[in-house]
């Protein structure tokens, strides 16, 4: 079995539990995830089934896209609903929605987040939420994060009483932590803030009308069609750009041959996917750091076509 499955993560279940619970369903041990999401949040989880968990990373690199809420008047110690309130502070004043707009507009681009204690980064070899379920806290190292657009998903014009909650959504960078920014968005109003609720719409290519659950897997398993909801790896590189070759180069490829860069591709990312003309992905190619106008494998996907 190979290929993709773009899961609906329920809420209270880590990312890894979803892949542990997958292996028992489809009794295999080669399952991997694209990128942790916290128990809280929901949505768009990809998971690579047998070889396609060569092409995990490609989904994690990608941009991401959720949907959530943000409620200011008080924060919390995991920055989302689940943690205790170590803040609180009554909205005591009226928040247009112009002043919302003007936020969302100054978080807009590359911004500087810090990880927050209850996260699954690593300081020292040891993820930060060890060190804070012990009650220690650790500096952490900030990080650069592209947020691509926000949205307020709420038509009022005004917004009053002691705690506010507003829907939005948010395209972004990998690395980026919704959370964060919930409690970002509340500072520059003046107030602590956390992320009430977040569900993530989309990874890389797949979105939630992509996904299935665990009962649709089951089903499928059960009837002996799980093929019908597998994607084939190449679905985890359509955002990358493509290089098609003939016949006569598969085999310098499957090899690892350095190519000369298509003109076409010159200005484009780093990676690029060399694939067969009947659209099969073969490898990932970077730009040759020693050789301009040249690229080398940095991945082989596929040795037999």
């Amino acid at each position: 079995m190979e290929g993709i499955i773009p899961l609906f993560k329920p809420k209270g279940m880590t990312s890894h539990d979803c892949v542990f619970k997958l292996r028992k369903i489809l009794k295999m041990k080669r399952i991997g995830h694209t990128g942790t999401l916290d128990p809280d949040v929901t949505g768009v989880l990809p998971i690579c089934i047998g070889k396609a968990t060569k092409v995990a990373e490609y989904i994690t690199d990608a941009g991401k896209a959720y949907e959530g809420e943000v409620t200011i008047g008080y924060s919390t110690s995991t920055e989302d609903a689940s943690g205790e309130i170590i803040e609180q502070k009554k909205v005591d004043r009226m928040i247009l929605r112009s002043e919302l707009i003007q936020v969302f507009q100054e978080l807009t681009g590359i911004i500087t987040q810090t990880p927050p204690m209850y996260s699954a980064v690593k300081v020292n070899g040891k993820r930060l939420y060890e060190y804070a379920r012990q009650g220690i806290e650790i500096e952490r190292p900030s990080r650069t994060v592209n947020i691509y657009s926000i949205e307020l998903l709420d038509d009022r014009i005004q917004f009053s009483g002691e705690n506010i909650s507003f829907r939005f959504r948010v395209s972004c960078s990998k690395g980026t932590y919704i959370r964060t920014l919930a409690v970002m968005i509340g500072e520059a109003l003046g107030y602590p803030a956390h992320m009430s609720e977040l569900c993530r719409i989309k990874a890389a290519t797949f979105s939630l009308s992509d996904c299935v659950t665990f009962e649709e897997i089951e089903a499928k398993v059960e009837n002996g069609t799980v093929a019908d909801i597998l994607y084939p790896l190449e679905a985890a590189l359509a955002h990358l750009p493509k290089y098609t070759i003939n016949d006569k180069i598969v085999e310098k490829v499957k090899n690892g041959a350095i190519l000369p860069i298509p003109d076409l591709l010159k200005n484009e990312s780093n990676l690029i996917v060399v694939e067969t003309q009947d659209g099969q992905a073969l490898a990932i190619y970077i730009h040759h750091p020693g050789k301009p106008g040249m690229m080398k494998p940095t991945k082989v996907l596929r040795t037999l076509v």
